[in-house]
């Protein structure tokens, strides 16, 4: 296992972070997969107040362990009342069942409304101030879904130590974070890169073969390691057997080999896509019927080129049944009233586009496996 720097905190974190969103089936598995993890080396573990059992099970399993051995992330909503997060801040020592909290993130910092309620006079940072004063609370940061500007102006009010940040190789919007956070000296935690990244623990054949030699997950890891900016991963395995043989992946810079599996990723996407493909400019927003047009395009082109289908229907599934952390009307909801036609650099016929991928995509509604 290699182990990162965590920015500012000086926390060393291993590259790969136990995520405890997924594995919530029993208890006992529960504990064996965070044992298992420790064992590999992993020494960073990130749970939330709203993971279900979460906390109360890592706190029955931390008794197994040396306190000390292992980094503790839990994650508190955003909220305008500073008493409120003191007695979440609270609960969640009582069922970590531990007098100190490594790092607190506030999560999801998703809208500018919940970056008003950060900066308030009285709101939450008033109370997490206080437990870091008191020892409750050693480091602060955030989690987000937010816009690129959102998180952008949350990193420059300098409140924060990290950031959990949504990045992979198949969404590279967030680049310019990490020079920011980096400028700050800010920790950076990868959310969930296989899941939020592709669906990668089960890829389409297509995909596969695009990815030989390598694994398109081996791939996603590599990708995100190679950058001395990145500190952690989260993994968030079901099961013992999930944690796989990744863990002692190496995080050197990419290799001529990988860089040409990149490379060939790319260029597929050009010649499958042609003039319909995104670019991800975003320059079509805002839509009148506040349809995520990028997002829907991105998963359109991740779809024809990669035979992403599942994964598309999966992320796809979650506009209008995720609230904030999934903002955005589906793609049917467009009235071709052309708004954004003029102001797409590569002249799609964005209405039309978007039709096809409602097509391509609607299936079952999609939420959030935990709501706050």
């Amino acid at each position: 296992m290699k182990y990162r720097r965590f920015g500012k905190t000086n926390l060393d974190l291993s590259v790969f972070s136990l995520g405890t969103m997924r594995p919530l089936g029993s208890e006992e598995g529960f504990g064996q997969i965070v044992l298992r993890a420790v064992e590999r080396g992993i020494n960073h573990i990130e749970t939330a107040r709203g993971y279900g059992k979460s906390e109360v099970y890592l706190g029955r399993t931390l008794r197994q362990l040396d306190r000390e051995s292992v980094y503790l992330t839990t994650k508190l909503p955003p909220t305008a009342d500073a008493k409120m997060m003191a007695g979440w801040i609270d609960e969640s020592l009582f069922r970590l069942g531990v007098k100190r909290i490594d790092c607190l993130a506030i999560h999801g910092v998703n809208t500018w409304e919940h970056l008003e309620w950060v900066q308030g006079d009285l709101g939450c940072m008033q109370a997490v101030q206080g437990a870091i004063a008191s020892g409750k609370v050693d480091h602060v940061g955030f989690s987000t879904h937010g816009s690129l500007e959102l998180i952008q102006s949350t990193l420059e009010t300098g409140l924060f130590e990290f950031v959990n940040l949504h990045y992979y190789w198949s969404f590279q919007r967030h680049a310019p974070l990490l020079a920011i956070a980096d400028q700050l000296d800010m920790g950076v935690f990868i959310i969930s890169p296989a899941d939020k990244g592709g669906r990668l623990y089960a890829p389409p054949a297509t995909l596969k073969a695009l990815c030989e030699p390598f694994s398109p997950l081996e791939l996603s890891y590599r990708f995100l390691l190679a950058d001395p900016r990145i500190t952690t991963l989260s993994i968030g395995p079901a099961t013992v057997a999930e944690l796989g043989p990744f863990l002692e992946m190496d995080d050197y810079p990419l290799t001529a080999a990988e860089q040409q599996v990149l490379s060939r990723l790319d260029h597929h996407m050009s010649d499958r896509l042609g003039p319909t493909q995104c670019h991800q400019c975003y320059q079509c927003l805002p839509c009148p019927e506040e349809i995520n047009i990028p997002e829907v395009l991105r998963l359109r082109n991740l779809a024809l080129a990669y035979d992403l289908v599942e994964y598309g229907k999966y992320r796809y599934g979650m506009f209008e049944n995720a609230g904030h952390w999934f903002p955005g009307n589906k793609a049917s909801r467009c009235t071709e009233c052309g708004d954004c036609l003029p102001r797409c650099p590569s002249q799609l016929n964005i209405p039309e586009l978007l039709g096809e991928t409602h097509k391509l995509l609607k299936g079952k509604q999609g939420r959030r496996l935990w709501e706050d």
